[in-house]
């Protein structure tokens, strides 16, 4: 009895493992190459397996997608709201919260500019992106929450604030060689000078 336990532990230690090396083989291509880009066959070479065991532990190609995000997201988190919310004046925390995003789009910028390059191009990919795209919109709410009330309820404050948010907007000001404080003060400042309507 105790020898068929073990051998099922080994064995769902070994799938555990090889489902590890499948999640780590394609994370690496999705950095280099993007998902788009990115094989079954490649990512089976990649982790030294067969296609049939990815297909045996990711049935759909979504499944994969999810597994390497939230892997991924788990060893690259985005700053916590908590940061902010707990030992900052709401009234810096528009700059404190855009200081803090765009450290972190700096330092994870590859992997973000392949998903959002492919986003148009892999359809389970906006899903699985879902969850971070909520993630902005609550720094969006408190980047507003920080301006004064006046501001918070406009259209354009709003539409400035979810641009701020946006990796395409770090992205472009990164590629223009401005860097992140100053982009975070230029965004925060456009935020408290934007026309109230």
């Amino acid at each position: 009895m105790s020898k068929r336990r073990y051998n099922k532990t080994l064995r769902a230690d070994q799938e555990g493992e090889t489902r590890q090396c499948i999640v780590d083989a394609a994370l690496c291509l999705y950095g280099e190459i993007g998902p788009a880009r990115t094989t079954i066959s490649a990512v089976a070479e990649r982790a030294g397996v067969q296609r049939l065991t990815i297909y045996r532990h990711f049935p759909a190609e979504n499944e994969l997608l999810a597994a390497c995000l939230s892997h991924w997201l788990v060893s690259n988190p985005p700053p916590d709201p908590g940061s902010w919310r707990q030992g900052i004046d709401p009234a810096d925390w528009g700059l404190a919260i855009l200081s803090m995003l765009y450290h972190y789009y700096a330092e994870t910028a590859e992997m973000w500019g392949h998903w959002y390059r492919d986003l148009d191009h892999v359809a389970p990919l906006r899903e699985q992106i879902a969850g971070f795209t909520d993630y902005l919109e609550t720094l969006c709410h408190d980047i507003l929450e920080s301006l004064p009330a006046e501001r918070r309820q406009g259209k354009m404050c709003r539409s400035v604030a979810l641009h701020a948010v946006q990796f395409a907007t770090w992205q472009s000001f990164s590629k223009a060689g401005i860097d992140n404080s100053e982009m975070a003060a230029l965004m925060d400042d456009w935020l408290h000078k934007c026309p109230l309507s």
